[in-house]
This record gives structure tokens, sequence and C-alpha cells, in this order.
């Protein structure tokens, strides 16, 4: 997995997302400012500027411009090498996505033993998306790897609570000041915490007195977890900027109602607050989407469930399915049931009821979690469970290797592996902008001289590579001849005149399964 992570991250170039995150941690770094990207949390960005910082990056202290302006600049026209300066912000993001696969080993472990944390952790090395998105400076995996270890903390501490339940608080809170997404599993976590505390005190009480007692120390334990969690994000804060200077940015929403109230009362710092904010704007914005070949406006609740069935290694899918299962009907697990299965279902189901059907990125956690529930089947004793769950491991191995290094597109066998996911998925499932460096090597290589017309989909800047095009839809579709280079993500949402031009070309070539080479006569 390690291998696999380094070696894709230093040939892919940027995605949408990472240089706004890259400037970001800069700012935060060189000038203690919190002025950018305020709709999440600075924990994550701190962990990637910690790469950053070793690669001592140039940027100027007097930009002024947006976010999506202050990473084009930090990459591009501050004298940075860019290749350079997204290696070093995605290695710390590649370092805790590889402890997230020992958590989930040990978590696994402790479930059904060594052969269960082996398995767990096979499914998790080959994740195909684990891989893809644990190899960006991006804020998906790190969310999750800390949910997921503060709820194997949660889980230790029905034997051991006082060792336990302090760093599982911590863990939570690193989780809620990297992605404002997982608040929505903080009930959950404290009532696991109630849960654990109450079974480590000897799980029935004698009389309603002893259970009273029992009940009001887990209650009391679960509200100094959440003080603890609401600590850390704090921290998180004050350590980009010890005297919490904000100004709100101009854009901010009004939001009323039910958000506006718990925007408002959640006892964090002002830019958390106004980040819920702006993150609830977004909810109310109409985002065009892509699924099984159909383009629309707005959100289809069914969209995730189905993108994860595509992008899921068929192996995986059973030994999920058989996992969770097993985590119900076995008896001696089905307490640790709720520990893995509650905390995923609840971010799933929120996920689903969302505005954006950007991809399955939004559900990462599910291969995290979903990975420690796998365990579970190796508690069977029939003669026929160990080779079957050993032909299912090795199944989503083998799916895992082919595909490298093109693991962002990766679909598995029975939609067409990741040559066939442009048709039927988009956007950071299949092309997030990664391949541009790739493109320009092809470029160079295959169509020397020729005259290239470009609709690029993603952060970097053609030109910087040795791209000479133009923009086909701003000129009259009968002056496009040649070569039609188009993004899979913008060809998947083309209207208008790229759909004209795309109906009278012809196909002759496609780039890391994400951008697309069409001869236009």
């Amino acid at each position: 997995m390690a291998f696999a992570m380094v070696s894709t991250a230093v040939r892919q170039t940027p995605t949408i997302d990472e240089p706004v995150y890259a400037g970001t941690a800069v700012v935060y770094v060189q000038q203690h400012s919190l002025r950018y990207n305020p709709e999440h949390p600075p924990l994550g960005k701190l962990l990637i500027g910690s790469g950053l910082a070793l690669a001592r990056p140039h940027l100027d202290p007097g930009f002024t411009g947006g976010q999506t302006a202050l990473g084009r600049h930090l990459l591009y026209e501050s004298g940075n090498d860019p290749g350079r300066l997204l290696l070093w912000a995605r290695l710390p993001v590649i370092v805790l996505t590889l402890l997230c696969g020992l958590v989930v080993f040990a978590f696994a472990r402790d479930l059904a033993g060594p052969r269960g944390g082996l398995v767990a952790l096979a499914l998790y090395a080959f994740s195909p998306d684990l891989i893809a998105h644990g190899s960006l400076a991006t804020l998906d995996v790190p969310a999750a790897a800390f949910l997921l270890t503060s709820v194997w903390l949660v889980w230790r501490a029905r034997r051991r609570p006082g060792l336990c339940l302090l760093p599982a608080a911590v863990a939570l809170g690193a989780a809620l000041a990297t992605k404002m997404s997982v608040l929505a599993a903080v009930p959950v976590v404290l009532c696991l915490v109630v849960g654990s505390v109450w079974a480590a005190q000897g799980g029935r009480a004698s009389g309603a007195r002893g259970r009273a007692r029992r009940l009001g120390v887990g209650v009391a334990s679960a509200a100094g977890v959440a003080l603890v969690a609401v600590a850390v994000v704090w921290a998180a804060y004050l350590a980009v900027d010890p005297r919490l200077r904000w100004t709100a940015p101009a854009g901010v929403p009004d939001v009323r109602g039910t958000r506006g109230l718990i925007a408002g009362r959640l006892p964090f710092p002002r830019p958390y607050q106004d980040g819920m904010r702006i993150q609830f704007g977004f909810e109310y914005a109409t985002w065009e989407g892509f699924l099984l070949g159909r383009h629309y406006r707005g959100s289809l609740w069914y969209y995730l469930p189905v993108a994860l069935l595509i992008k899921t290694p068929l192996g995986m899918l059973a030994l999920w399915s058989a996992g969770a299962a097993s985590l119900v009907a076995v008896p001696r697990l089905r307490a640790a049931a709720p520990y893995v299965l509650v905390c995923p279902a609840v971010l799933l189901g929120a996920a689903m009821l969302g505005s954006r059907d950007l991809g399955v990125r939004y559900a990462i956690f599910l291969p995290v979690f979903l990975a420690v529930a796998a365990a579970s089947v190796t508690v069977w004793r029939r003669r026929w469970s160990q080779p079957v769950t050993a032909a299912l491991a090795a199944f989503v191995a083998v799916s895992s290797l082919l595909t490298y290094p093109y693991y962002l597109p990766y679909s598995n066998e029975a939609f067409g592996g990741p040559a066939g996911t442009r048709l039927r998925l988009h956007d950071s499932n299949v092309d997030w902008g990664q391949d541009l460096g790739r493109l320009a090597d092809r470029l160079r290589t295959r169509y020397p001289g020729e005259r290239v017309w470009l609709v690029y989909k993603g952060s970097g800047v053609p030109a910087f590579y040795g791209i000479r095009a133009s923009d086909p839809r701003k000129v009259p579709p009968a002056s496009v001849h040649g070569l039609l280079v188009v993004s899979d993500s913008a060809a998947a949402k083309a209207e208008g005149r790229l759909a004209e031009l795309l109906a009278g070309s012809r196909p002759v070539d496609d780039v890391g399964h994400s951008i697309t080479l069409y001869r236009r006569p």
C-alpha cells in the first residue's frame, strides 16, 4: 500500500481540491491566518502543512486573491516546483493512512483474533479508494482515520476506561477538527461511551439505584469525552492563530431555521460556526450529477450506494456483507456490532441526504470501518469458510493490483474495470484533474506538432506542462479540427457546443482512464 500510494503521488498532477488545501496550509504556517478555506476546520490542513514546511515553499505575503487563486499562485506563480510541493503535501496524509491500517488491524484482532486482523488489513491495504484518496493532500481519509481510532479506543474502554477514554476523546476531537461532516457521528460515539463504561462496571446492575449510578457514571464520562473533543477543536484553531483573529468573509450565507440554530450554538470558535454556514450554503445550491450515463441536476438519494457498488472490488463487497451479518449473528461478536456498524451507517445516511453527488470520497469511512467488520467472517469454523475467505481476499488483491497506477478511476469487473468508469460516474470517481502531466507526455510522444483543442477539468495549468492548446468552446464548431482532448468529467456533463463537438468526433486514445482524446475531421 505504501508503494502504491507513494508511486501514485509522484506521478499525479494536482487534483481539484489539493491546491486550495496546500495554499491554505502554507498561509497557516507562515502567516498564522485563518482567512482561507473556513468551510473546513484546520487540523487536516495543518497535517498537510507539516509536510509543506519541510519543502520551504515561497509565497508572497501580500497575496490577496481567493483560495482557488491562492493554490494556483503557490504552485505555479511563486517559483516553486509544483510536483515537489505536492509530494511533500501528500506524504503526511500517506503516513496517516498507513497508521490507520494498523488501527484497522488492531481493532479487527480484538474482535476476531489474528486471522481476522489479517483479513481486515488485507481489505484495507488493497482498497482502491483508500489508495487513491490516501495518496492525496485532502481531508477525507484523515477524518475517517481519526474517527475509527476514536471508536476503537471507546471499544477498548469496555475493559480499561481510565486508560482509553481520554485518547478516544482526543481522536474524536481530531476528526471534528478535520471535517465537519463527522459531527453526525458524535451522538453515536457518545452513546457508545456510555455503553462501554456500563460494561466496564460489570454490565447489568442489581437494583434501580445501582443501575442509575452506573448510567450516571456513563453519562458523565460521555460528557467528559465531549468536553475534551471540543477542547481539541479549539486547540487546532489556536495552533494556527493564538489570538484567534477572525473576520467573516464576504458571502457567508445567512442560514436560518434549524441549521442556523445548530451553527450558532456549536461550542466551537466563530470560524468553525461560519464554516458550518458555508457548508449549509453548499447544501442549498443545486449541483450537477452523473450516474449510470445520466446527467442530471440536483441529487439522488441512491447515488452513493450505486457508486460504491461500482467502485468497490467484488470480493470486498462479499466480505463486507458477510462480516456485517456475522457481527449481528454471532453471539460473542454482537456487542461489537454498534461500534463497527452504526457510525458508518449514520454517516452514510447523512451523506445520502446531501446535495453533492461528487464521489465515493464522501463515504470513504465505509472501506475503513467495514474492513474491520469483514474480520468477523473468520470466526466461522465451517470447513469451507477459510478457503472461501482467502479466495475472496485474493480476488480483491488481484483486482487492486491490476488497476495500478490508476486507482482514482477504479471500477470493479462487473462494470468494465477502470476503462468503463467514465461511462457511469464522473468527478472524483474518475477524473479529478490528476492526469495533466501524463497528458503532456502523451501529446509529446504520440502527437508532436499537432494542433490541440483542450477542455480540461482540474486545477493544473496546462501551459506549465508544455501543453499548448485552445478552448474549442470559444470558437465556432466548424473551426475545430484535429485533436480534441476532453476531461471525462467535462464530457459526462457536456451540453451545448461541447456536446456538438463530441458528437462529431471519434475517440482515438485515452490517458489514465480520465482524459479522452478524440479525432475531429
